[in-house]
């Protein structure tokens, strides 16, 4: 008997465990409290910032640009701050021809200046002579010995004379520069020291943003440089397309998340009239209006934040104050997979949905998605 019962028992246990086991489980719910709240409609993209006034320093001259001491983060000054320094290029290699030829211009030089030389010393010679001949000239007309007008050839005679020992002597000095010409063309380059170089300087205060252009090379006239900014001076711009810019406007408010710090709230300050075109990752293309916007608060909060970094941009495009507030939880299409008890509890939401037609269907709900309303 007492057999019978024990295994009676152990069969009911059994048997009480495989129901509580196969017993099916109430889901979990999530529950909110619904309640009046401020609410705010934002559009959100991604963007960058960027310094509001970025100067490009180029060189002005063609030249030999020696190696820039500044790098990315260097602070500057306007005016004081040497950004780069420009010498002469240095001349080109001659070859064996060329300098056969240069060589042979050097000894044509030199027999020009000999003889433009000898014919400053014939010139001078003349002029000597003349000017001996017009005293004694002197003399004799004052006693009447000869005429007026001999006395006035040999006066004519000493001007010639004195100009043409002046072009000689001018003649002599072209000769020479001609010289001087020729003997600068087999100038090597190094043999001899720059005098002078042309510094740039900085056409901004902030510090250096990019260089450019570091190593020592020949460069053109309007080669850039370094890019030089004000870390301080940032704003955010993102490219919105063209459908959400239309629900913007200037002074919207904004907020900068994701860089990494606090969000920074911002404001819209400018739309631009005109779209571009971009393509997105999936080819497909769209019209996209850029979108700037202007940092508030404090430059402590942002000092970590850089030029071309990448943010978060939250811009309000609808807001409104003392709303009944709903979680979207709610209404989300798991929600709408259930029916809805009859006997639920009072004072909880129930999602209803319609089918494609007009004919209504029975209320649904999903009880592991519906909050509690109270």
């Amino acid at each position: 008997m007492v057999r019978r019962i024990l295994i009676l028992l152990l069969l009911l246990g059994a048997a009480a465990a495989a129901t509580w086991a196969l017993w099916p489980k109430p889901p979990e719910v999530e529950t909110a409290r619904i309640d009046r709240r401020a609410i705010a409609v934002t559009i959100d993209e991604e963007g960058k910032s960027r310094i509001r006034e970025i100067f490009t320093v180029s060189a002005p001259i063609a030249g030999q640009l020696l190696r820039l001491n500044l790098h990315a983060g260097d602070q500057v000054t306007e005016g004081t701050s040497v950004v780069a320094s420009i010498r002469p290029v240095e001349p080109d290699l001659l070859d064996a021809r060329s300098r056969k030829v240069a060589e042979a211009a050097i000894e044509a030089a030199r027999a020009g200046v000999d003889l433009a030389n000898a014919q400053l010393q014939q010139a001078e010679a003349q002029l000597t002579f003349l000017e001996g001949e017009l005293g004694r000239a002197t003399k004799l007309v004052a006693q009447g010995t000869i005429s007026e007008r001999a006395y006035e050839k040999a006066t004519l005679d000493v001007a010639v004379a004195r100009a043409e020992a002046e072009s000689a002597r001018a003649n002599l000095m072209v000769r020479r520069r001609e010289l001087e010409r020729a003997q600068a063309a087999l100038i090597e380059g190094g043999s001899s020291a720059q005098s002078c170089c042309v510094e740039v300087m900085a056409p901004a205060s902030g510090e250096i943003l990019r260089v450019l252009t570091e190593s020592e090379q020949v460069v053109q006239a309007g080669t850039a440089l370094v890019e030089i900014g004000d870390s301080a001076d940032l704003e955010i711009v993102a490219e919105l397309l063209s459908r959400d810019a239309v629900r913007i406007s200037a002074g919207a408010a904004a907020s900068v998340e994701g860089w990494g710090g606090k969000p920074i709230e911002a404001r819209v300050s400018r739309i631009d009239p005109a779209a571009i075109t971009k393509v997105s990752a999936l080819g497909i293309e769209e019209q996209r209006v850029p979108v700037v916007l202007k940092l508030l608060g404090e430059a402590d909060d942002r000092r970590r934040l850089g030029h071309d970094f990448r943010v978060l941009v939250r811009i309000v495009a609808w807001h409104g104050d003392n709303l009944r507030a709903v979680p979207l939880a709610l209404f989300s299409a798991r929600a709408m997979a259930g029916r809805c008890s009859p006997s639920r509890p009072a004072g909880r939401g129930c999602a209803r949905s319609r089918s494609a037609s007009t004919t209504p269907t029975s209320p649904r709900c999903s009880m592991a998605s519906t909050r509690a309303i109270r």
